[in-house]
């Protein structure tokens, strides 16, 4: 759930969590694919497993961040609290670090569609659906990424062609996502708006990685620079915004405070330079399996922390969702080229 570097979170974010994508993924969030670090001149103390599992459980976490933010603020105030924690966490990473921020009037306007499209838009839609359904359902929307990816590829990257394990995948997991809505039901006891807006929350994270990938890849900049100037103009369209579909809130009650500011601080902020260290040491490929562990610990939070209930085609669904994202992100193996004697 994520922010904005590498990945799919999502929105968690992939996230989802969840900034711009690189250049060889259709199905998280990044930029451009960071400049190759001398494995001597960063060695991280904490092993890659130790960090990818954080980043799962960051993710996946977030989605009951946000349904806890929503008991105490208004959907775009948690979007915007959760703006402002990211962005300054990436700040601070940026300061330290010394990256520059991009130097052209075109990089900023391009981010600007890339932030709408990755940041304000879905984050706001996530708030605004777990407002009528459970946090578990949310992440499980969110694991539909991958399969909006695989569809808009095929209009929007020429060079993407589909091959029958793609397109089988895409098939296999819409109809998970059938599974997991109950169509054989008739959709009894489904929130229809809430869990469009979800849905659309997921699309609306590979419209922004086809667009940062058409336009920002060899911009110069840095994955971080990038993503830190992205989160804070999505900041800034965020709180344009919200003082005109809400008012100030009449307190800042302790627990919805917390999840937003850890929604932001975690889940946007430090979910992303832990993406991007992954991404750096192990490769995105390795990196962006983080995707198929956020429904899980979304709905395991979403149980045993929120107590919402689930109906046996909740998880079955989700894991079919996750097997056909699985394969629409597959590649078909090249034949070793045999040397000759």
């Amino acid at each position: 759930m994520t922010a904005a570097a590498v990945t799919t979170d999502p929105d968690p974010v992939p996230s989802t969590a969840t900034a711009p994508p690189t250049p060889t993924r259709t199905a998280t969030t990044a930029a451009p694919a960071p400049v190759p670090v001398p494995a001597a001149t960063r060695r991280p103390a904490l092993d890659w497993r130790i960090r990818f599992g954080a980043l799962s459980l960051i993710w996946g976490f977030s989605f009951l961040l946000i349904k806890v933010g929503t008991e105490g603020y208004a959907p775009f105030q948690v979007t915007l609290g959760r703006l402002l924690s990211g962005t300054a966490v990436l700040a601070v990473a940026m300061v330290v670090r010394r990256e520059r921020l991009p130097r052209t009037a075109r990089t900023w306007g391009h981010l600007a569609v890339a932030a709408f499209f990755l940041n304000a838009l879905p984050f706001s839609l996530f708030a605004y659906s777990e407002l009528t359904i459970p946090s578990t359902l949310a992440g499980i929307c969110n694991a539909t990424s991958p399969l909006w990816g695989m569809a808009l590829s095929l209009v929007a990257l020429s060079e993407d062609r589909p091959t029958r394990r793609r397109v089988a995948g895409l098939g296999l997991g819409f109809l998970g996502v059938l599974t997991v809505l109950g169509a054989w039901q008739g959709f009894s006891g489904l929130d229809f708006s809430g869990t469009a807006m979800a849905l659309l929350a997921s699309l609306s994270y590979p419209i922004g990685w086809i667009y940062v990938r058409r336009t920002l890849a060899g911009s110069g900049s840095s994955t971080l620079a990038l993503t830190g100037s992205q989160l804070f103009l999505g900041t800034v369209q965020i709180a344009l915004v919200t003082p005109l579909f809400t008012s100030a809130p009449d307190g800042f009650p302790l627990l919805p405070t917390l999840a937003v500011v850890a929604l932001g601080a975690l889940g946007t902020g430090l979910a992303v330079l832990l993406q991007y260290g992954l991404v750096q040491e192990v490769g995105p490929t390795t990196a962006q399996m983080v995707t198929y562990f956020i429904p899980v610990i979304a709905t395991a939070a979403g149980v045993a922390v929120l107590g919402e209930q689930l109906s046996w085609n909740t998880p079955v669904g989700a894991l079919i969702v996750l097997a056909g994202a699985a394969l629409t992100q597959s590649r078909a193996r090249t034949p070793r080229s045999t040397p000759r004697p």
